[in-house]
């Protein structure tokens, strides 16, 4: 009953090839939220592969249908040990997103886990199936090791639909906020910052989608007949869009701005790498918020992107003056951010900048959240993952991304603490999505160890 024997053991399950047989199950599985007919196949997941493994950690299981309508199905367990313990809530997500089987490359498919060397293929193998196999099985190892005990309570709640925006999830914590309440919120999900670095990150930067919408007329216009006659949609939409955000990236409207960068968690992010990678892109020193490190503009600060414009006929442009033009745009936001207001300060600044023509069709929010840095789980838990690992893990107070870590931290009012067992060039979401071997032992010896923590006394 040692914490090297759980650790131990978690390294046996990855060298004996039991790991890569679950994942390779689980790959197999089309469960693609993305498709109305597909709620069996994600229910099938659930009943055949999680029902039974949360079973095996002596935990009481099942599947709850989606308090919205047409939303997918939940798995909720819990095995409780004892009054005086902590307790964990442990989550992940079942569902992946859509194959594109077409332009994986030759050799590889969405549905079968291929293996070249420390790479693993297959849709699901980094994001999320991966993950929450790892997380389960170190459960397992760390009981095993204790004679049939993890020393701390434990919860489990995995959703069907994150890769469509988590329908429901909130609402089920809110109907369910007692049966779900915990000390701790311990999951896994999207990249460390790079590969050999163990990071835990605290919440996610918000999300807002928004349209710009310039339409002045039906039709297009003859460039020649009645250039300078008529407004062109394309030329106001382009010169809105500079009064928004600046052509270095930084935004102009005082509304989508956030407060200053807390202590904390400059503190954090002193010493976190940001890029370098082999496949990353080369980071623009001069882009962005100015006097910010890179770090600090990824993940302390908000900013604003244009995801797509349009007006006449992109590949077949004809000497004609367009009736419309569109600006598809996102506004990724920090803690502190007023994102409900968003659109109405969107629609002020325009305003005072002489753009009333262009309308403003503003998306879901997703809110922003983010745990201190030196809140005392957050110290525990890295502290756990340097003893394991031998230094230490970065640690991101938000991602730069945007996961539905509201749920637990607003909903619920837990303090979150994410450890991802993915990279940055995965290809999550992409074709040729893989899990790193080397990554994914480590991460199971990380959680293992972990785990085996949060069962010791405390004072």
């Amino acid at each position: 009953m040692t914490r090297s024997t759980a650790i131990r053991h978690a390294c046996d399950y990855f060298d004996s090839g039991a790991f890569r047989a679950d994942l390779e199950r689980r790959v197999a599985m089309p469960t693609e939220s993305q498709d109305p007919e597909g709620h069996g196949r994600l229910r099938g997941y659930l009943e055949a592969e999680l029902l039974p493994a949360v079973e095996r950690l002596g935990a009481t299981a099942r599947i709850v249908d989606n308090p919205v309508p047409g939303g997918g199905p939940f798995l909720l367990a819990e095995r409780r040990e004892g009054d005086g313990l902590p307790t964990v809530l442990m989550y992940g997500h079942a569902d992946v997103v859509p194959g594109d089987a077409e332009h994986w490359r030759p050799g590889l498919e969405p549905w079968r886990l291929v293996v070249e060397g420390d790479r693993w293929y297959g849709r699901g193998a980094a994001d999320n199936k991966g993950q929450h196999t790892i997380n389960l099985a170190a459960l397992e190892h760390v009981a095993r090791a204790r004679g049939g005990r993890l020393g701390f309570n434990l919860k489990v709640l995995v959703e069907t639909g994150e890769e469509i925006g988590s329908p429901g999830l909130r609402a089920l914590c809110a109907e369910r906020r007692a049966e779900l309440a915990a000390d701790l919120l311990i999951a896994s999900d999207g990249p460390r910052v790079r590969a050999d670095r163990p990071t835990l990150f605290l919440g996610s930067r918000g999300g807002v989608n928004f349209t710009l919408r310039v339409a002045l007329r039906e039709g297009a216009h003859h460039s020649g007949n009645w250039g300078g006659l008529l407004r062109n949609p394309a030329t106001v939409l382009a010169a809105a869009l500079a009064t928004l955000v600046d052509g270095r990236g930084r935004i102009l409207v005082p509304g989508l701005r956030p407060p200053e960068i807390p202590p904390s968690v400059r503190r954090a992010l002193a010493d976190l790498p940001v890029g370098g990678g082999a496949d990353d892109p080369d980071i623009d020193e001069d882009w962005g918020e100015p006097g910010l490190t890179p770090a600090e503009r990824l993940i302390g600060w908000n900013t604003l992107e244009v995801l797509s414009l349009s007006a006449g006929n992109p590949d077949v442009p004809v000497g004609a003056i367009p009736g419309t033009a569109t600006a598809h745009c996102q506004l990724r936001f920090v803690v502190g951010t007023d994102a409900a207001g968003a659109g109405q300060a969107l629609r002020d600044h325009l305003d005072a900048h002489g753009f009333p023509m262009v309308a403003v069709e503003v998306g879901r929010v997703m809110a922003a959240t983010r745990t201190d840095p030196d809140e005392p789980w957050v110290r525990w838990a890295a502290e756990s993952v340097e003893r394991t690992w031998g230094g230490r893990p970065a640690i991101m107070p938000n991602l730069g991304g945007t996961i539905p870590n509201d749920a637990f931290a607003e909903e619920l009012g837990l303090c979150t603490v994410w450890l991802p067992h993915s990279y940055p060039a995965c290809a999550q979401h992409a074709p040729d999505e893989h899990l790193l071997a080397p990554l994914a032992r480590e991460a199971l010896q990380i959680m293992a160890g972990l785990f085996w923590d949060l069962g010791e006394p405390r004072d």
